[in-house]
């Protein structure tokens, strides 16, 4: 393993999370909150420069072009995100959105709370840049959130609610694909970072050059983001600063909201399908949006994974609505939007809610669990273990069923009249194994720390994170925060998420010695 590479990788990641923080920096004096620039902001936006800069020069050498291999990449994208986490959780903890050493120092809390806070800011910012959308943020937690306080969210400052939604953000697309616009110039193995990061087992290059292949996929990502907020701000009603965060937080597919009721709050039908169009949007591939600009319908029509996912989509909404027009008495018009909302905030791992689903029937409450583990398409924003993985898994499974009553027979799999080879087949195999393995894990563990809790809440908790969902079935659902956990369950949580945000098997090849050997 060539420390340098990974240094130069990571110190880049931090010069350009930098600018981000840095517009964080100056929001508190347009939001009229001048004192959060310095008290929030200007020590994560040092940290992350000087670090960054330091990294960067030890990193550089004479012969550092062409020498990033498929290690080393997967390495500097597990071992980076954890560092982003890290600076972007300092703001949530010195701005006073949780108990931090301003409080401390002031006399306000204990050191015991601080330490809790420094805790529960590292949750904040792990659910925000993996975009899960769980949050910690309640009277408990909060010291500003005081019992005269109606919504504890929007109390917070301004500022921090809006670094919060840039997190996710950021994480929707990774904040690591942004160094390949900078690193493929000057290292080889560029499109072993985009494998590492970005979600599904396929990526498309879109075009001849891997740098022009990113700018392409963030530029739509960015015009879609700036679209929903127009369309939130002129045709929903909502205030500039609820269009901007709102819209910051569906395209990732992330889910934070600025109130505590999330879309509840809004109670507006015209937001609603707003949000629902952009969050089925979120759920396509977004190699096919460039297709769509190209004019190469062919292209899009015929994705099967497309089409497999619309069909996923309504059938669950389907379900849901005749579950609750017959087992609630739900009235149809209610029901049909309630659940096409819920079918396509949970089967895109985006985590809004315009209703407690967590109270539903245990038929729409099982159809939402399977859409937390399914996921949408690969090259999305949304988590999961994603369709074409388990369609893929599906076709393997038939083909050893032929083999076993056609041995002499040749099988192969084909997806969109092509041969999968075998060296994919069995990275879905080790994706699919090790979800099994660190679920089941993560239930023990649980289970063993919160001994409280009843069977369908450790599930919802261990499906939620891995599938970077945020609220669940059972006590976490969507009018309940993630704050009742002990410490120890949030770390595991969170590290679930870091787990499922990176596909598993980029995090686990850190686990091997012989990735850091020479």
């Amino acid at each position: 393993m060539r420390k340098d590479i990974l240094a130069l990788v990571v110190g880049w990641t931090l010069v350009i999370l930098s600018f981000p923080l840095f517009i964080a920096f100056i929001s508190p004096f347009l939001l009229n909150e001048p004192i959060m620039a310095i008290r929030a902001f200007a020590i994560p936006l040092l940290i992350s420069i000087i670090s960054g800069l330091i990294l960067i020069k030890y990193g550089n050498s004479e012969d550092v072009s062409n020498r990033l291999r498929d290690r080393e990449a997967f390495a500097a994208v597990a071992l980076g995100w954890p560092v982003v986490v890290f600076i972007g959780a300092l703001p949530f903890w010195l701005g006073g959105m949780f108990h931090g050493p301003v409080e401390l120092y002031l006399g306000e809390t204990t050191f015991q709370e601080v330490i809790g806070g420094s805790i529960r800011a590292w949750f904040e910012s792990m659910s925000g840049f993996t975009t899960t959308g769980a949050t910690v943020i309640d009277g408990n937690t909060s010291p500003i959130c005081q019992p005269a306080v109606p919504d504890c969210i929007n109390a917070q400052s301004r500022s921090l609610l809006l670094w919060r939604s840039l997190t996710q953000w950021l994480g929707g697309m990774g904040i690591i694909m942004l160094g390949m616009l900078i690193l493929s110039r000057f290292l080889g193995g560029g499109m072993s970072i985009a494998r590492a990061e970005l979600t599904g087992p396929s990526l498309s290059r879109l075009r001849p050059r891997l740098e022009e292949t990113a700018k392409v996929l963030w530029s739509i990502y960015t015009f879609l983001t700036l679209i929903e907020m127009l369309l939130l701000r002129f045709l929903g009603g909502l205030s500039w600063f609820d269009s901007i965060n709102h819209a910051l937080t569906t395209m990732p597919s992330g889910g934070y909201s600025t109130y505590d009721a999330g879309i509840m709050y809004f109670q507006s039908p015209t937001v609603e399908w707003i949000i629902i169009f952009f969050m089925v949007a979120t759920g396509v591939n977004f190699t096919l949006y460039h297709f769509v600009w190209l004019r190469e319908w062919f292209n899009v029509v015929n994705n099967y994974e497309l089409r497999i996912y619309f069909a996923v989509l309504i059938g669950a909404w389907a379900v849901m609505m005749a579950n609750l027009i017959i087992a609630a008495d739900v009235s149809t018009s209610d029901s049909f939007r309630l659940s096409a909302f819920q079918a396509a905030s949970i089967g895109t791992s985006t985590g809004y809610a315009t209703a407690d689903f967590a109270s539903w029937p245990i038929l729409s409450k099982v159809i939402l669990l399977l859409l937390m583990i399914v996921g949408a398409c690969a090259g999305s924003t949304s988590g999961g273990l994603k369709i074409l993985r388990l369609r893929i898994a599906f076709l393997l499974a038939r083909r050893e069923i032929s083999r076993i009553s056609y041995p002499r027979k040749v099988h192969l799999v084909r997806m969109e009249g092509e041969v999968v080879d075998d060296a994919k087949l069995w990275v879905i195999v080790g994706v699919l194994s090790w979800w099994a393995v660190i679920a089941m894990s993560g239930m023990l563990l649980l289970s063993f720390i919160e001994y409280n809790l009843d069977f369908e809440s450790i599930i919802g908790i261990v499906v939620s994170s891995l599938g970077n969902t945020g609220p669940t079935i059972g006590a976490f659902g969507p009018t309940q925060t993630w704050s009742s956990l002990h410490w120890s369950s949030m770390i595991i949580t969170s590290l679930m998420m870091w787990l499922g945000r990176l596909e598993l098997l980029t995090v686990i090849v850190l686990l091997s010695p012989r990735v850091w050997k020479d």
